[in-house]
This record gives C-alpha cells, sequence and structure tokens, in this order.
C-alpha cells in the first residue's frame, strides 16, 4: 500500500517570529553592501564628470551614473520595506512575549490563591480569639505571682499614707535646716569645746604667762624675771 499511496509527508512546523525576522535582517545586509557598493561607483562617475569636458563623452558618464542612482533607489526602497517588516515583527513578538508573561502571572497567582486557600482552612479566627484570651489571662496570673512574691513581710498593712507623707515633709524640713546651719561661718557658730568643758565642770587652763605669782613678774620683753640674787651669784 506504500508503494502505490506513498508515505504522508510530516509537515514542517511554521517558522517563528525570531525565525523571519533574522531572514529578513540577513537579507537586509545583504542589500546593505549592495548600496554601499552603489555609492562607491556613482562617486567615480561624479569624478569623471567634473574632469571631462560638456560634450557627448560627459554625458556616457552621466547616463551611466543615473543608471547606478536608479539602482540605487531601488535597493534603498527595498531595503526601506524589510525595516518596516522586521519592525512589525519584533512588534508582534513583542506583544506574544506580554501575553506569554500575563500567562506566567496567571499562572502563580492561581497557584498561589489555591494554596492560601489551604493554609486558610486551618487558621480560624475564634482560634486566634481564644488563643488571645488565654495569652491575657497568663499574663494576669504572672503579674499577680511577681506581686505575691515581691510583698515586704515587715511592713504592715495598716499603716496610714498620710501619715507617712508628713513624716516625710518632717524629715526634708530637718533636713533643710542641718544644711542652713552647715552654711553658718565657724565663728558665728557658738563654741562647742567650752560648752563642752562647763558641761565637764573642768578648770580652765592659764592664760599665757598672766596667770604667775607677783614673783615671777614679767620684764618688759614678755619673759620671765630673773630674781637678782641668782644674777649676784
Amino acid at each position: 500500500m506504500k508503494r502505490v499511496f506513498g508515505v504522508k509527508k510530516d509537515k514542517e512546523p511554521p517558522p517563528s517570529i525570531q525565525d523571519a525576522s533574522d531572514r529578513i535582517n540577513k537579507r537586509g545586509e545583504t542589500v546593505e553592501e549592495k548600496i554601499k557598493k552603489l555609492d562607491v561607483e556613482l562617486s567615480k562617475y561624479k569624478e569623471q564628470i567634473k574632469k571631462t569636458r560638456p560634450g557627448p563623452a560627459q554625458e556616457a558618464v552621466k547616463a551611466r551614473a543615473m543608471r547606478v542612482l536608479k539602482q540605487k533607489r531601488m535597493y534603498e526602497g527595498q531595503r526601506d520595506m524589510m525595516y518596516n517588516q522586521t519592525f512589525n515583527l519584533d512588534q508582534v513578538a513583542f506583544a506574544a512575549e506580554g501575553i506569554k508573561d500575563a500567562q506566567q502571572t496567571m499562572s502563580a497567582l492561581k497557584s498561589a490563591n489555591k494554596e492560601l486557600k489551604g493554609m486558610m482552612k486551618t487558621v480560624k479566627i475564634q482560634d486566634i480569639d481564644n488563643l488571645q484570651d488565654e495569652m491575657m489571662d497568663l499574663m494576669d496570673v504572672s503579674s499577680e505571682i511577681q506581686d505575691t512574691l515581691g510583698r515586704s513581710y515587715s511592713v504592715p498593712d495598716d499603716i496610714d499614707e498620710d501619715e507617712l507623707l508628713g513624716e516625710l515633709d518632717a524629715l526634708e524640713a530637718d533636713m533643710g535646716m542641718e544644711t542652713e546651719s552647715d552654711g553658718v561661718p565657724s565663728y558665728l557658730q557658738p563654741d562647742k569645746e567650752s560648752d563642752l568643758d562647763a558641761e565637764l565642770n573642768l578648770p580652765s587652763a592659764p592664760m599665757g604667762y598672766a596667770g604667775r605669782s607677783n614673783a615671777h613678774a614679767d620684764d618688759e620683753l614678755g619673759l620671765p624675771a630673773v630674781p637678782r640674787a641668782s644674777l649676784r651669784d
């Protein structure tokens, strides 16, 4: 049967946008090379036209230059057309890539949505509220335990706070008076040593040599006088 009807040939896949764009770009490069060669040839004809005198020779050179110029215009038209085709293909490729990105984004969103729904089934608002209430109760119990452990055993509970505040004010007043007395100069403060001697009933110390007897009078310089008898000896 294969010999009679032959074998069905597999169809080749259609070219992609990138393949078509690459092919057109190659053709455009070929046309661009031809245009450059024609430019070189035109420059030669221009020089010949400048050097030749008006006449049949110059007209022949001009005719050749015109033919080359027409070819150049034709190739430039083809180049512009291929550039437009390449631009259109690039726009289509850009749109196709945008659609592919959108498809991938939608697939990722669907997968994330499905996963999120699965996680939300395991988390309930009521469970969270109950957990928060339990945590608040535990914190209250912890505070009560800390207060109980920090209770002082030596301080009675029936102390009047107003009485304590009064004692505190009196203590601050006493401290202020002591500070003021400390600031008084020493020569204005009462003699504490004399008060202490008076309390102990101690005899007063002799004041210089004024307490000496008349027998031992001082001389004019304030020194004790030497008896004359001793001077005679």
